[in-house]
C-alpha cells in the first residue's frame, strides 16, 4: 500500500509539474456544437491555466479548407472534431502524433500513420417530430426517406460543408449498393425528395425538426440524445448505419506543437471523455469506458463502412453530389 501511495503521489507531482510549466498559446478549430465545445475547452483550461486558448468554430468542410489554405503559415494548432473520413482526406495537412492514450483506443478508431485520432464514435440517426410523424410511419431505413410524403420535409445538411453530412452521404451510397451498384441512383432520388433544400450545418437539422419546421432530420446521435426530455421528438438508428468517429488532429507545422499534443492527450483522456459522455452524451472512444445513456454499438445495425473510399475519393464524391444538385 505504501508503494502504491508513493507511486500515485509521484504521478500527481509529475502531472502538477507538467501543468505548471505548460504555458503559451493554443488555437483550436472545431465544428463541435457550442456547449460541448465550450465545456471541453473549459476543462482543458482548468488543467492548464497558463495556456491561452483561442478557438474558431465552423463547419468541418470550411475548417478543413481553411487549414489547407493556411498550410504555408498555419494559424491553428489542432482540429478537434469532424468525421474521421473527412480528416483523412486532408492528411497531408496534419502531422503524426501517438497519443498518451493510444493503448485504449482501437485500431479502427485511429489513422494507421497516426495523422488523426478518433475521439468519439458517431452513429447516424433519423430524427423526427412526433407531432408531425407517428412512431409507426417514422423512417426506419435510408430507403424510407424516399417516400413521396416526406418531399420537402427532410432536414439535411450540405455534405460539402458538414463532415457528418458527408459521412451520411457515403453511408447512404454504401447501404444502397455502393457507388457502382445503385448508390448514386438512390442519392439522386433522395436529393429530389429534399426539394432542393439543404442546411449549411448539420447542427441546424435537429433544431429545425424540434421546432416543427421539418418533420424529419438526418443527424447524429450526440445531437438527438440531448432531446431525451422532449416528448415531441424521437429518433431511430437506421438499418445499415455507420459509426465513423469524430477525430482530432494536429495541424502540420503548427505554431504551438507541445500544447497541441497536450490537447490531443486531454480530449482522449479519462476526464474529458467521461465529462463529454455524461454531460453531452458523446460516445467515448476509450475501450476502458462504457458509454452512459447510449445503446451499445454492438446493438446497432452497422454496415461495413468503406473508410478508404470515403477518404480518398472525397473530392470526386462531392463533385458527383454537386452534379446531382445542378441537374435536379
Amino acid at each position: 500500500m505504501k508503494k502504491l501511495g508513493a507511486l500515485l503521489l509521484t504521478l500527481l507531482m509529475v502531472f502538477t509539474a507538467s501543468a505548471a510549466f505548460a504555458a503559451g498559446s493554443l488555437v483550436v478549430y472545431s465544428p463541435h456544437d457550442a456547449d460541448p465545445l465550450q465545456a471541453g475547452l473549459a476543462l482543458f483550461q482548468a488543467a492548464y491555466p497558463d495556456i491561452k486558448v483561442e478557438y474558431i468554430a465552423a463547419g468541418t468542410g470550411e475548417l478543413l479548407q481553411r487549414v489547407a489554405a493556411e498550410s504555408e503559415n498555419p494559424l491553428a494548432d489542432v482540429l478537434w472534431g469532424g468525421g474521421a473520413d473527412s480528416l483523412a482526406a486532408f492528411k497531408p495537412y496534419f502531422q503524426p502524433y501517438v497519443s498518451a492514450n493510444d493503448a485504449v483506443i482501437g485500431e479502427n478508431f485511429k489513422d494507421a500513420e497516426d495523422l488523426w485520432i478518433g475521439e468519439s464514435p458517431l452513429p447516424m440517426v433519423l430524427f423526427y417530430n412526433k407531432t408531425m410523424v407517428t412512431d409507426e410511419e417514422a423512417p426506419k431505413t435510408w430507403e424510407d426517406l424516399l417516400n413521396p410524403k416526406w418531399k420537402g420535409k427532410i432536414a439535411y445538411a450540405s455534405p460539402a460543408k458538414s463532415g457528418s453530412a458527408y459521412t451520411q452521404l457515403c453511408t447512404m451510397i454504401l447501404a444502397a449498393g455502393g457507388p457502382e451498384g445503385g448508390g448514386w441512383d438512390f442519392v439522386e432520388k433522395f436529393y429530389q425528395n429534399l426539394d432542393g433544400k439543404l442546411q449549411d450545418s448539420s447542427g441546424n437539422c435537429h433544431k429545425l425538426v424540434a421546432s416543427g419546421e421539418y418533420a424529419i432530420g438526418v443527424t447524429i446521435e450526440k445531437s438527438a440524445v440531448l432531446y431525451a426530455d422532449n416528448p415531441d421528438v424521437a429518433f431511430v438508428y437506421p438499418a445499415q448505419d455507420s459509426a465513423v468517429p469524430d477525430g482530432v488532429a494536429i495541424i502540420k507545422d503548427c505554431p504551438n506543437l507541445d500544447n497541441a499534443k497536450l490537447f490531443v492527450d486531454f480530449v482522449t483522456g479519462l476526464e474529458c471523455q467521461k465529462a463529454q459522455n455524461v454531460d453531452w452524451k458523446r460516445r467515448p472512444v476509450r475501450s476502458d469506458l462504457e458509454p452512459q445513456g447510449l445503446v451499445q454499438l454492438a446493438d446497432i445495425d452497422l454496415l461495413d463502412y468503406d473508410f478508404d473510399w470515403a477518404a480518398t475519393q472525397k473530392e470526386a464524391i462531392i463533385e458527383k453530389w454537386q452534379e446531382i444538385i445542378v441537374n435536379n
